[in-house]
């Protein structure tokens, strides 16, 4: 069997996926910025030719790069957030290469997504957050797509997932405020200074869903989240009902695992 732990941010994805590794320790356990076979975050999708100039731009630290690499028919996978340096600019120049964001066409990134997992094969994985939340984020802030079209995106995914093993836990929160406050509280420094909200709140008013609509600020990113739990639990119950098990975020049983 493999777990796909979903839900929105602050939602306790992380707990429950140490609480699954601890229950299963033969499983393997993808977090973001892992070399995953189904997810892509936090890494950088070149082609083999702009491996090698990103290679030869950044000599002075190839091995660490060479040894976070991983290669993909003609791509080159590179889990840049593993690379630890103090080079200005590294982080932010591989960030460009990640597939979300509506960095690519949709056709492209539909493409790259389907094939991964159409791709993968395996059992005894743990993915956090690997089946949701970067896809529909991208979808629905970078590229303003409607709920039917996100419908018939992870309908075609559905059809890719028929005859793979996996459960998906689901952690749903009706207090999305709250959930957020512990979060923010948690990823401040040891001043108190918070680090992960601030970039949560930017990237959300940048984006192009938050500007055709003249809005931002925390109140509309609440909403957003709202709306994005709505809508991937309507995926689970429509899509994947025999696959799927609802979770109270933070007040469930180990019985329900």
């Amino acid at each position: 069997m493999n777990y796909f732990i979903e839900g929105i941010q602050g939602s306790g994805k992380s707990t429950l996926v140490a609480k699954l590794s601890k229950r299963y320790p033969s499983c393997t356990v993808f977090r973001e910025g892992d070399y995953s076979p189904v997810e892509l975050a936090w890494c950088a999708y070149v082609t083999k030719s702009r491996y090698a100039e990103i290679l030869d731009q950044y000599y002075s630290i190839r091995d660490l790069i060479e040894e976070n690499s991983y290669a993909e028919g003609d791509h080159r996978v590179i889990c840049y957030t593993k690379v630890i340096t103090d080079i200005p600019g590294f982080h932010k120049d591989l960030e460009q290469y990640e597939i979300y964001n509506g960095r690519l066409s949709f056709d492209e990134f539909r493409r790259i997504v389907f094939h991964r997992y159409e791709n993968w094969i395996g059992d005894d994985m743990v993915f956090e957050c690997s089946l949701f939340q970067n896809i529909v984020e991208d979808m629905m802030l970078y590229r303003n797509a409607s709920d039917s079209e996100i419908l018939d995106f992870y309908r075609e995914l559905a059809r890719i997932l028929r005859n793979k093993e996996f459960r998906i836990f689901y952690l749903t929160t009706e207090n999305i405020a709250s959930s957020i406050g512990a979060i923010r509280k948690e990823r401040s420094d040891e001043n108190g200074n918070e680090m992960w909200f601030p970039l949560m709140m930017a990237y959300f008013d940048a984006s192009p869903y938050a500007k055709s609509r003249g809005v931002s600020g925390e109140e509309e990113l609440y909403k957003h989240f709202s709306h994005r739990q709505d809508l991937e639990l309507r995926i689970c119950r429509e899509l994947f009902p025999d696959k799927v098990t609802v979770l109270e975020s933070k007040a469930y049983s180990d019985n329900e695992l």
